[in-house]
């Protein structure tokens, strides 16, 4: 049975390269002034020998366990591979592992024992938490928000909680005068569960847009969609195509899986896009450009929901509460219209 070798420490390297262990330790944490060719010296040296920095004493030290809880509520069912949700973690994971932390996922599971988010981030002792998607209705998640851990959102609002998210008044605005100005003025909506915050605040925009340019609203011409994902979509746009009396000259679908569904549906009725019908997305998914046609869209900046998310995490860690001093802060990140195909030129 072969013997483990003794865990080099900062000590160890610091007799080895005959330097203090304070230097040693700025190198390995990216912090003080050390001069380039004793960095490199030392990185080097930490290289060749697999040093591997003991997080234990950093975390006693700092009084942090430098990790970061998820919440992931997957109610569309997407997974990670959820099409914005995944990509906005992806940039906050990327952001925060610069700073030394890494992510956790919370589940309501320990073991055999079932917990509350808030009991399950005590055990962990995280030092806050992202929320990434959730049902604000979920008493697990008003009692984590409300537990004195710091948390951000790039989903949901409630009070005492910062949260970064698309400024959707402004996507279905500019989509709205998008299609006014290609001369369209029976707009139609296509929209998610209202339980969605970003669907309802979505819709909210679309009904106030009709009523400031004097539209009635007609019923048949908005439909709220029971479920997630293009299939459902193509399967409820069927059946609502079926009840129009006289067709949209547009169609505002509040996601691009809705509109891919949507457009699905038009084609089996033999109404073309853009020709007949146009169509704008909300987005800009990666397979956007590539669908037939190419869907015009609003285009969501997922790296800076996730930065700014991860800014204020990170200045609530570290004990700066001055973001939390209104009951609800939200951060709205502009948008941008993106034209393609399956709007009129």
């Amino acid at each position: 049975m072969k013997t483990q070798k003794p865990r080099l420490t900062i000590y160890d390297i610091a007799r080895d390269m005959g330097l203090s262990p304070s230097t040693i330790s700025k190198i390995l944490h990216h912090t003080g002034k050390v001069g380039d060719a004793t960095r490199k010296r030392v990185l080097d040296y930490v290289k060749a020998t697999g040093y591997v920095a003991n997080f234990n004493a950093r975390i006693l030290k700092a009084k942090h366990s430098w990790t970061i809880g998820v919440v992931f509520s997957d109610i569309a069912s997407f997974g990670f591979e959820h099409p914005f949700f995944g990509s906005v973690l992806q940039a906050f994971k990327n952001y925060v592992e610069v700073k030394g932390y890494e992510l956790v996922f919370i589940v309501k599971k320990l073991g055999q024992s079932e917990l509350t988010y808030y009991e399950w981030c005590q055990n962990k002792s995280v030092d806050g938490v992202l929320i990434l998607t959730g049902d604000l209705n979920d008493p697990s998640i008003i009692e984590l928000v409300n537990s004195g851990i710091p948390c951000v959102s790039a989903d949901i609002i409630m009070p005492n909680l910062y949260s970064a998210m698309s400024d959707d008044k402004m996507g279905i605005t500019i989509s709205f005068t998008h299609l006014l100005d290609i001369g369209c003025r029976d707009i139609a909506a296509f929209s998610g569960p209202t339980s969605s915050r970003a669907y309802a605040e979505r819709t909210l925009a679309y009904r106030n847009l009709l009523v400031k340019h004097n539209t009635p609203f007609i019923e048949s011409w908005y439909h709220d969609c029971d479920g997630y994902g293009v299939q459902n979509a193509y399967s409820q746009a069927i059946t609502w195509i079926a009840s129009w009396k006289q067709k949209p000259q547009a169609i505002i679908a509040f996601s691009d899986d809705l509109a891919m569904g949507l457009i699905n549906a038009l084609k089996v009725n033999k109404i073309r896009v853009p020709e007949d019908i146009s169509v704008i997305g909300y987005d800009d998914i990666a397979f956007a450009s590539l669908f037939n046609p190419p869907l015009t869209t609003i285009r969501q900046n997922k790296v800076a929901i996730a930065e700014a998310a991860a800014d204020a995490l990170l200045s609530l860690i570290n004990g700066n509460g001055d973001i939390l001093e209104k009951p609800t802060i939200i951060q709205r990140i502009p948008v941008q219209l993106i034209i393609r195909e399956s709007t009129k030129k």
